[in-house]
């Protein structure tokens, strides 16, 4: 009889301690939603380039506005039970806003859910009274970017307080969930940067400059916030994977023009190019932080941020040769993939370099400028994730 009630309380502590390290639903919730935009946003511009914009309600863009009401609903439901329930510790682990109580990611995430949403009919406006777009940064599109932007950056404000607040299973479960969504952060920094980072551009050092000024925030803010060993590395290969998959997923599906002019055949969805190589200089960021642990912020970024570029250029620029080359005109590096619209072939040759410094001296003060940028923007990656660090609401 004893054994049976021994057992029976073990059974008991068991599901005990499972329940306190269960991931919240509505962490799940909102991963969902950062997951959503992610597929949508890439499928969207693959639909862009293989069909053209037929109507506001593809499955691409149902799939990005899913961002803002999976979200929305986590953080609704955060703030609600927050404000109005009873329950004293997730009160204590909150902050309060406009009569509103919860934490602070869900208001962060909230204000980006907001601004999604309005985006949607800002779109819809836009094409009807300006036509297609002929850039991926349009206003509704910017709009979009940075309601989408402040979502994962509530997400992850949501994810680092409970993980601040827990050991064991649940931080490092959470950790996970954590660095997939700032590699999402960085794929979408990526997507924005498309046209300055295009392969034609990548021996230009304006493309290294476009780079250096946003994707260390997110890589080393979010790397440095997990408090986790080769974070940035993570992150990079998670970002890296997303990318190929759709590279080599999306043209397994049937795909037809149905705008014109149509210069290219398009017989399948059209991906949208081969991820930028940032394995490498996350590598290199994460031995450096990993060795100046101890050293005033400013110094580490120094030393990190002109890595990070030189290391990307290092392997970049070489890679962008072969990407240029015959070899790389196959499925597993998609540089013979041209969009209906591009008219590439009959107007210029899409296999060589477009210049735009104009001398060697305007290339090495845009370069300069990019390693100055690099410290500034590694700077604020780390202060952020210190932040993430320490928030506990």
């Amino acid at each position: 009889m004893s054994t049976i009630s021994l057992q029976s309380g073990v059974a008991r502590q068991a599901a005990v301690v499972e329940k306190a390290a269960s991931i919240p639903w509505t962490i799940w919730c909102a991963f969902a939603g950062v997951a959503c935009g992610t597929l949508g946003g890439l499928w969207d511009i693959s639909w862009h380039m293989s069909i053209g914009r037929d109507t506001f309600w593809t499955p691409a863009h149902i799939a990005i506005q899913m961002t803002g009401v999976l979200v929305g609903i986590a953080c609704g439901y955060n703030i609600l039970t927050t404000t109005f329930g009873h329950d004293e510790a997730q009160r204590e682990a909150s902050v309060g806003v406009l009569g509103f109580r919860g934490p602070v990611g869900a208001f962060i995430a909230t204000w980006g859910c907001i601004a999604m949403l309005t985006s949607a009919p800002f779109d819809n406006w836009w094409h009807n009274a300006y036509g297609l777009d002929v850039k991926i940064v349009s206003p509704p599109h910017t709009l979009l970017s940075f309601g989408s932007l402040a979502i994962k950056v509530g997400v992850l404000a949501m994810m680092a307080g409970i993980m601040n607040r827990e050991e064991g299973a649940m931080r490092r479960r959470l950790t996970w969930l954590f660095l997939f969504v700032g590699a999402t952060g960085v794929g979408q920094l990526g997507v924005m940067l498309t046209q300055p980072t295009w392969t034609v551009y990548m021996h230009t050092a304006r493309c290294y400059l476009a780079i250096a000024m946003t994707i260390p925030v997110v890589l080393v803010g979010a790397g440095w916030g997990a408090a986790r060993k080769w974070a940035c590395t993570i992150l990079a290969s998670i970002y890296t994977a997303i990318l190929l998959a759709f590279e080599w997923i999306l043209p397994l599906f049937p795909a037809e023009p149905k705008l014109g002019p149509v210069y290219q055949n398009v017989t399948h969805m059209v991906p949208l190019r081969f991820p930028l190589l940032l394995i490498v200089p996350a590598v290199v960021v994460d031995l450096i932080l990993r060795k100046t642990e101890d050293r005033p912020a400013w110094l580490r970024a120094a030393f990190a941020g002109p890595a990070f570029v030189l290391g990307l250029m290092a392997v970049q620029w070489p890679f962008a040769n072969f990407l240029l080359s015959p070899a790389a005109r196959n499925a597993i590096f998609g540089s013979a993939y041209f969009a209906y619209f591009d008219p590439a072939r009959f107007v210029y040759d899409p296999y060589q370099f477009l210049p735009v410094e104009k001398s060697t001296g305007e290339f090495l003060v845009v370069m300069i400028m990019a390693l100055a940028a690099s410290i500034l923007t590694t700077r604020l990656g780390l202060a952020w994730g210190e932040w993430m660090r320490r928030v506990r609401r």
